[in-house]
């Protein structure tokens, strides 16, 4: 009879095939590691030049882009430590919209120098102390960068608004961010509303259609749909509107009811009657002043005849979400059953046209009086993924637009603020006398990691670039950058390139927190994962 040993300590608190991970070599630096790793893929895609990942999930869908919050949300990470780094750049993603980057690879970078400090002896704790100083210290000496008199600005002034999106939108896109730039904030300014505070990025749609280049791109005011009219009538001009949710067909009663025919009159009179009821409520539209009858649901065979009768066009939109666009872009309030509409309910538009555009069918609705709050930035180019990419550069800049209306101010960019941070850092670090001062003295030399991503995916030799730019910041020159196109340092405000002040301190917040938090961890206690299949999830009915 063999003899069981009785389990003790862990084993014996904790459930059969649990794991657990203590220790500075099993937890703190396997998590550091793990999340090195996660900050080497985003951070070769950093800046201008960055490279693109080409990403295929598990519904073997193809990314190809350089967007780090895409990049982490398809990769599906499953290292709990990497997780908080993913966290940290979708609460980024979510608070301004771009810097997803910048806060992954500063919080890698931040976790490798920690972790040659606790080879060297120094305790996670005086680390993470340090840390904390020189973050505040950094929000300081950031808030000393900002241009003078940037935060009075006019959101509605399209060369002010285009100077601090242009980073932003050059990150995704280089070479063509003045295209760009230009489109997304013609779009934003014509949605911007009294109180530019109250912005809302939903206001400002984007329209994928294949073919043509960008340079075909346009910014419409209202909405594109990508469908065609139902009926015949492909035109119309300064007309009222009426929507209606449920979709224009014979309604059924919702309980069973017989009917008994006797003769062939009354078979004939009955067919009749119905016929009646649908003419009767399409006349009751038409004579409200409508000319225009959007369906959110199906419509019918019969009602069809009807609206063609009395020159009424028709419109299907299927998604809840795009009906409730359509009637912020017209003004209309959407109707339960088809009725007589109230004056008050029906909306208006300047035209709707229906146009073939690259192969595609589009109904463009366009609103250029005032009241609309919907625009569109119709893209052209001439593939799936580049299309995508160009959405997500439209998506960035106009997040940029929206936090600009929260904070305007602007500090240099091209790397020329971090290596202005990273030296006052350094002075600061002298300033210490504890243990912490080498975590902060760290903590100056992870900024140096932007001005060295930027220059080796330009393929410039960083060390050359770094040290010209140390040589220009010691002597007072504080916004001095560099040139990505030619390789050589200059100044941020002859290049025009400004970067967004809550950008950088969000970005450089989260990336500090992410990092302590990691830090913090000593131990790692896994369960058993439960048994049985894995359910997909399931599939979204809408792209919102």
């Amino acid at each position: 009879m063999g003899y069981e040993f009785p389990a003790y300590g862990l084993q014996a608190m904790l459930k059969e095939g649990h794991r657990h991970l203590s220790g500075l070599d099993e937890a703190v630096l396997k998590n550091i590691g793990a999340a090195k790793e996660l900050s080497a893929i985003t951070r070769t895609s950093l800046g201008p030049n960055g490279m693109n990942k080409m990403v295929i999930n598990h519904l073997d869908k193809l990314f190809v882009t350089n967007d780090a919050a895409t990049i982490v949300n398809e990769l599906e990470v499953q290292h709990p430590a990497a997780k908080i780094l993913v966290l940290a750049g979708k609460a980024q993603q979510e608070e301004i919209g771009d810097g997803a980057n910048l806060t992954i690879s500063f919080a890698g970078e931040l976790l490798q120098w920690a972790e040659e400090l606790i080879r060297m002896g120094l305790h996670p704790s005086e680390i993470i102390s340090g840390y904390t100083k020189a973050i505040k210290k950094t929000t300081e000496i950031l808030e000393q960068l900002v241009e003078k008199d940037s935060d009075k600005m006019d959101v509605r002034k399209k060369d002010e608004v285009v100077s601090r999106m242009k980073a932003a939108v050059a990150s995704k896109q280089f070479g063509q961010e003045d295209v760009l730039c230009s489109l997304i904030a013609d779009a934003c300014i014509q949605v911007c509303p009294k109180n530019p505070a109250n912005f809302s990025t939903d206001n400002v749609r984007v329209a994928k259609l294949l073919g043509g280049g960008l340079h075909n791109s346009t910014v419409v005011r209202g909405m594109v749909l990508r469908n065609d009219a139902v009926g015949s009538i492909k035109r119309v001009e300064n007309a009222k509107v009426v929507v209606f949710a449920s979709g224009i067909d014979t309604t059924a009663t919702e309980t069973k009811g017989t009917v008994l025919i006797h003769s062939a009159d009354q078979l004939e009179s009955y067919a009749k009657t119905e016929e009646a009821k649908v003419d009767e409520l399409i006349k009751a539209v038409a004579e409200s002043g409508a000319k225009v009858v959007v369906s959110g649901g199906p419509v019918g065979e019969m009602a069809l005849h009807f609206c063609e009768r009395h020159k009424l066009m028709v419109l299907k939109i299927s998604s809840k979400f795009e009906l409730r666009r359509f009637c912020r872009t017209t003004g209309a309030v959407a109707l339960l059953k088809l009725s007589q509409p109230n004056p008050d309910d029906l909306g208006y538009v300047d035209s709707i046209t229906v146009q073939e555009i690259g192969g595609a069918t589009v109904t463009i609705v366009k609103n250029e009086e005032g009241g609309n709050s919907i625009s569109t930035v119709v893209l052209r180019a001439s593939t799936d993924s580049i299309l995508d990419d160009l959405e997500r550069a439209v998506d960035d800049g106009v997040n940029t637009y929206k936090a600009m209306c929260r904070d305007s101010r602007i500090v240099p960019g091209a790397a020329a603020t971090e290596i202005e941070l990273a030296q006052k850092l350094k002075e600061f670090s002298f300033k210490e006398t504890g243990l912490d001062q080498y975590a902060i003295a760290k903590f100056a030399e992870s900024f140096e990691m932007v001005p060295k991503i930027l220059a080796d995916n330009a393929g410039f030799n960083a060390m050359e670039i770094i040290s010209s730019l140390y040589a220009e910041h010691s002597s007072g020159n504080f916004r001095v950058g560099i040139d990505l196109e030619v390789g050589v340092c200059k100044d941020a405000s002859v290049m025009q390139v400004w970067d967004l002040f809550i950008t950088k301190f969000f970005a450089l917040k989260y990336a500090a927190d992410a990092a302590c938090t990691v830090l913090r961890v000593d131990q790692i206690i896994m369960a058993k994962p439960a048994g049985g299949p894995k359910r997909d999830k399931p599939a979204a009915m809408d792209e919102d």
